[in-house]
């Protein structure tokens, strides 16, 4: 199954993430959710970019919060509003919101 699962919090670990079993996990940053691709805490990322085959961040809430889209971990693929219902449509079956 393909699985999208919308963050929208910034904590340093989510445990529901360890325990989701799919063929393909697509992680969507929204709102403060934004902060895991910008932010590095020792030097590290965020552990949730390597949870996922794909990862991608509403361009919109990076913006809001004073981020630069250029200047996200380059794991992220930033999209739009037009973009975001793309991936919804497209390329999972099945949504999640943590």
């Amino acid at each position: 199954m393909k699985l999208g699962v919308f963050v929208n919090q910034y904590t340093k670990t989510n445990s529901t993430l360890d325990r989701i079993k799919t063929d393909n996990l697509g992680i969507i940053l929204v709102q403060n959710g934004v902060y895991h691709a910008a932010l590095k805490e020792n030097g590290k990322d965020s552990d949730i970019l390597s949870k996922a085959a794909k990862v991608y961040a509403l361009s919109e809430d990076v913006i809001s919060r004073g981020l630069s889209p250029d200047k996200l971990d380059k794991k992220v693929t930033v999209v739009d509003y037009n973009g975001l219902v793309d991936v919804i449509f497209n390329d999972y079956e099945k949504f999640i919101w943590l």
